[in-house]
């Protein structure tokens, strides 16, 4: 009977967590980011005052989830993202790997898929924050590399969309393109998530029988270096580089099993 009820108050507490989302972005679309583009002219000092109240909001919001038992989440090695100019890659296999990442990371920039500039909760936040989206063909990559001279942090998540629920990993060339065009080495974050919830395809109310439990783990940089050094073009340090994120990755996420979690906070 505990089992039953403990299962469908996280079943209403994800919805509240999912409407309070919701209403959130209105209330900063609405109200907060046309409030700094009337008393704040310069573009630069707009976009930092809103990745930095993005980053609070996200803080927040991954509060109210654990304290409303939706999720346990641990982050291991978190000073890492403690510097700027980070060229970040992670696995995605939940909805809200992006949350986490952005909650961590100060002054985050971040590839999203178009949908997300129509949609109307984040088509204001995306605008606002001046986040890449990945509609700008061959300018995408020159919008990465320029993020990141700026000092800037940059969120890529490889595959592109969420993990398949076989777990497969399929990763896209894009962000090595990146790393190998701006010479930036790479800050690789393994997700992991027991078991899994909010996955490719699942709806919101579609959770696991036990609490969602996300182990987040920051791991050294790989340097870029070796794979430009060693090709004979951009083009094949490219393909080698994203051929060994591939791999380094399915390692990391397939060959560790996840043994628990403990609070963390940011």
């Amino acid at each position: 009977m505990a089992e039953r009820f403990l299962f469908g108050w996280r079943i209403v507490a994800t919805g509240f967590c999912f409407a309070v989302f919701g209403v959130g972005s209105l209330i900063l679309c609405g109200l907060y980011f046309p409030v700094i583009r009337m008393f704040v002219r310069d573009k630069k000092e707009r976009i930092d005052l809103a990745r930095a109240t993005i980053q609070s909001a996200f803080q927040c919001f991954i509060s109210l989830m654990q304290a409303l038992c939706v999720l346990r989440y641990e982050v291991e090695q978190r000073q890492r993202l403690d510097r700027k100019g980070l060229l970040v890659i992670a696995n995605h296999p939940s909805l809200i790997d992006t949350v986490f990442l952005m909650a961590l990371l100060k002054q985050a920039n971040c590839v999203l898929k178009t949908e997300l500039q129509s949609n109307p909760f984040t088509r204001g936040v995306v605008r606002a924050a001046g986040y890449i989206v990945n509609n700008q063909g061959a300018g995408l990559i020159a919008d990465c590399v320029d993020t990141l001279q700026q000092g800037c942090n940059l969120i890529i998540f490889p595959e592109g969309t969420r993990s398949p629920q076989n777990g497969q990993l399929v990763f896209k060339r894009g962000a090595a393109n990146i790393a190998v065009r701006a010479r930036r080495d790479l800050t690789p974050v393994v997700i992991r998530c027991q078991p899994r919830t909010l996955g490719k395809g699942a709806k919101w109310w579609h959770i696991p029988v036990s609490i969602a439990r996300f182990r987040i783990e920051v791991c050294d940089d790989i340097p870029v270096g070796p794979f430009i050094e060693g090709a004979v073009s951009e083009v094949k340090a490219v393909r080698e580089l994203s051929a060994f994120l591939q791999a380094y990755f399915i390692e990391k996420v397939q060959g560790h099993a996840y043994t628990g979690s403990k609070n963390s906070d940011y």
